[in-house]
Formats: structure tokens, C-alpha cells, sequence
């Protein structure tokens, strides 16, 4: 875990009451909160609309894209308003020496911007946001933090690799049954993979290990070019994670494995565009994806046309992370949720403010409109 320079550590520490925070209170990660620049709450709520505010918004800074979801609670339920998410790899602007390069830091920042115009009229209260990895791994993120929060007009919690792991099953969680069935959450991001075994809407397992796709893909396939050779190699380094909770993990330890976010998401895709597979993730189906993959040597439009090509840059770390996590884990099918991290922040946020669990009407509502 890193720790801020004396500097930046003060002015947000200093700056953490004027939104009710108090020092501590979240994770020793980094917490950004008000900033002079940034207007009181309820200064950006019409009068009209202050009480009751009826949208929240919750929102992912991963290290391969940003998310935001903006609901509106409508007779207890939660009904989406607009998902918006740019693919902005933070992750491949971390230097070896642990720095957010100036390039990349522009880029999130004006993307931040963006999203900032559409929560303007919200109070901080309605509105969760959190970093992840990169976010956690990186030496200057401090001093970024507190332009973000400038532009965004909200405050940035850079939450543990445990407590991403929760959110995302709680997420997940949103879209299945309460049948009190053992199930095994899997969640790729650009830095890091989270696993989780949970019954329900609880999680029981929780594990971060610190390999994503894009990550990954950089350590071993820089250049673009995919062979045989590279794609055992980056298995290896995955299986090495991941082998120190085999024993937790593994198929004998639950009855379904379900996997989220977008790697898996676009894996899905190309397996059923393909004919590989009509639901989910298949062994055999990944296994001749595999295959393609290191024929065409290389991700592109010729070779992939049925893959976003925003995923051209980072699938390959990914896939290799998916291969080595049905080997180890002896997983012969795995389906695809479309909850995921920032499913999870909305159905936390709602407790928060109602002080109490969610209701399955709500959940409901939330997974599928």
C-alpha cells in the first residue's frame, strides 16, 4: 500500500470534513474529498429538488476503463438511467518505477470532466466513487487525486483489493437466485483478477491477486505479436497467483462458476459468434478460441472482426488469466453476469442512505432493467 507524500496527505486530510469525513474513515487508502474549487453540495441542487433526491450514481475508475451508472429510485426500485464507460488503460501508463505517466493522467482527467457535467446536480451523498489497482499501486496518485476530484466535483475513495472483491460480488449477486447454492465469482480488471466464493447475496471467500488484462498483456505481449511460447509463459505467471488458493477455489468447493466484467463479457461473445459455445464459457469452446488466437498470432480486425476493437490491446493478457483459471481451478463451464463492481457500489450506496439492506425487489429491478 503506498502512502502519500506529507503534502498531499495533509491538504486531504485537511479537506476531508467539509465532506463529513472523518480522517480514517475509509480504508488508509486514498480518500479525496472536497476541494475550494468545488461548490458545497447543496449549492448544485435545485431548491425545488433537494429533498427528496431521487438519483444516485456510482462509479468504477478501473484500470482499463471508467465507469459511471446513474439510477433513479421510482417506488423502491432502481431504474437505470445511463451507463457510460471509456476505455482509458490507465493501467499501461503505470511506469516499471510505479508512476502514472503524464499522458495517461490528462486522458483520466479529461474523462473525469466529462462525467463530472452529468453529476453536477447531485449532492456528494448520492454519489460513490472508487479506484482500484493502478489507483492502489501508483507512487503519484496523490497529487492526480486531487485534480480529479476538481474536475469531477465528488470525492474518490481508492478502495482494497477485499473490498473490490465485495462490491463485485455483490454486483453479481444482483441477477441470480437466492437458492443457497455455493457459486464462485470471477471478476477480470486491467490490474488485478478478484475470486469469490459466496451463498446468496453473501460472500464468504474473497481474494485480489494483482494479475488483469492489461497488465498481463503488457508483461508479455507488448509488441502485439501472440505465440505459443508467450501465451505459456503468461498462463505460468497466472497459475503461480493462483495456485496458493487452489485448495480454496476450486470446482469441488462450489457448484457454479460465473464470470464478470468485460474480458469475460467479450470472451462470451467471440465464443458464440464463433459457434463454440451457446451459453457462457465452455472448456472445450475456450480451448479452440485459444487455438485461433494464436493462429491469427495477433488481434485485429482480419482476424477478430467480431471482437470491440477497443479490446484489441488487452484481450490477449485476459484470455491467458481465463486459460490458466480453468486449469487450475478445473472449471468445465462458467457462465457471464452483467453485474459486476459498479452494480455493486449502487446497491451499497442505497443502503447507506435508507440505513439498511436492499430489498430483493430493488435487486431485481436493478439486474434486469
Amino acid at each position: 500500500m503506498n502512502v502519500f507524500l506529507s503534502a498531499d496527505f495533509a491538504k486531504i486530510a485537511g479537506i476531508a470534513s467539509n465532506f463529513g469525513v472523518a480522517e480514517g474513515a475509509f480504508l488508509s487508502s486514498k480518500i479525496v474529498s472536497d476541494f475550494p474549487n468545488v461548490p458545497p453540495a447543496e449549492s448544485l441542487i435545485p431548491l425545488n429538488t433537494r429533498l427528496p433526491l431521487k438519483q444516485i450514481a456510482a462509479l468504477d475508475l478501473g484500470s482499463n476503463s471508467f465507469h459511471m451508472i446513474v439510477a433513479e429510485i421510482r417506488a423502491d426500485e432502481l431504474v437505470v438511467l445511463d451507463r457510460l464507460r471509456e476505455m482509458i488503460r490507465l493501467g499501461s501508463g503505470l511506469t516499471a518505477e510505479g508512476m502514472l505517466t503524464d499522458d495517461i493522467q490528462r486522458r483520466a482527467l479529461e474523462c473525469l470532466e466529462r462525467f463530472g457535467q452529468r453529476l453536477r446536480h447531485l449532492p456528494h451523498s448520492n454519489v460513490r466513487v472508487v479506484g482500484t489497482n493502478t489507483l492502489r499501486a501508483a507512487k503519484n496518485s496523490a497529487p492526480w487525486l486531487v485534480k480529479a476530484m476538481e474536475v469531477l466535483g465528488h470525492p474518490i475513495e481508492i478502495i482494497s483489493g477485499i473490498e473490490e472483491a465485495r462490491l463485485i460480488y455483490q454486483g453479481v449477486s444482483l441477477g441470480l437466485p437466492t437458492d443457497g447454492r455455493r457459486r464462485m465469482v470471477m471478476d477480470i480488471g486491467g490490474g488485478s483478477t478478484e475470486y469469490i466464493i459466496g451463498v446468496d447475496r453473501t460472500p464468504l471467500q474473497k481474494e485480489s491477486l494483482r494479475m488483469g488484462c492489461v497488465s498481463m498483456t503488457m508483461a508479455h505481449f507488448a509488441d502485439g505479436k501472440i505465440t505459443a511460447k508467450r501465451f505459456r509463459k503468461a498462463m505460468l505467471c497466472a497459475e503461480r497467483e493462483l495456485e496458493p488458493f487452489q485448495h480454496l477455489y476450486r470446482s469441488q468447493q462450489w457448484s457454479s462458476a460465473i464470470g464478470a466484467s468485460g474480458t469475460l463479457k467479450a470472451t462470451q461473445k467471440l465464443l458464440q459468434s464463433r459457434g463454440l459455445c451457446r451459453r457462457g464459457i465452455s472448456r472445450e469452446g475456450l480451448n479452440k478460441l485459444v487455438e485461433q488466437v494464436l493462429t491469427a498470432g495477433r488481434m485485429s480486425p482480419t482476424h477478430f472482426p467480431d471482437l470491440n476493437p477497443e479490446r484489441y490491446p488487452s484481450f490477449v493478457g485476459g484470455l491467458s488469466i481465463i486459460q490458466a483459471t480453468f486449469d487450475i481451478l478445473e472449471i468445465e463451464h462458467m457462465d457471464v453476469s452483467d453485474g459486476a463492481l459498479r452494480e455493486g457500489l449502487l446497491q451499497d450506496l442505497l443502503g447507506r442512505i435508507n440505513h439498511e439492506d436492499v430489498r430483493d425487489r430493488t435487486v431485481h429491478a436493478l439486474a434486469f432493467r
